[in-house]
């Protein structure tokens, strides 16, 4: 994504469309922490059903932001509200993952993607934000992202 360091809706969204190009029922993302709110834009933007969503350590909220720089790149994300009532519809299904110990995301957003887009609820314990940091990284400790993939596009 361009610069992912300072991350802004427009430029992500529109890599994502430019990356995706056609969608349809086929068509499956998963998404980390920021990019799951560029997927959550991405598919209210472009109004098409899609296969599945896969979020992990996705938000709606945020706490313990490491500085005011931090908070400002953010805030856009934060405030620019998503019309969830449209995107609800826009997959055949929704999984979320989280972490208990997660530092940013607070777990009540878990509660808000269940209610809000009738995501399944996935609660992990110890995974942190699910990066390498955390003792997560590809090929390891997300087995059960895995068999979610593999569950939904049967």
């Amino acid at each position: 994504m361009p610069n992912p360091d300072t991350p802004e809706i427009k430029a992500w969204v529109n890599a994502l469309n430019k990356a995706v190009g056609n969608v349809d029922e086929d068509t499956y993302f998963i998404g980390h922490s920021v990019g799951c709110q560029t997927i959550l834009r991405y598919l209210e933007k472009v109004n098409k059903k899609v296969g599945g969503v896969f979020f992990v350590a996705g938000w709606f909220n945020l706490v313990n932001l490491e500085n005011k720089e931090a908070e400002e790149i953010i805030k856009p994300w934060l405030k620019k509200k998503i019309n969830l009532d449209r995107v609800r519809n826009l997959a055949k299904e929704f999984v979320a993952f989280f972490s208990d110990d997660d530092p940013w995301v607070p777990i009540h957003d878990a509660d808000i993607f269940n209610k809000e887009l009738g995501a399944k609820v996935i609660m992990e314990h110890g995974k942190g934000h699910f990066t390498e940091e955390d003792g997560v990284s590809a090929g390891t400790n997300i087995n059960v992202l895995l068999d979610e993939i593999l569950r939904v596009i049967k």
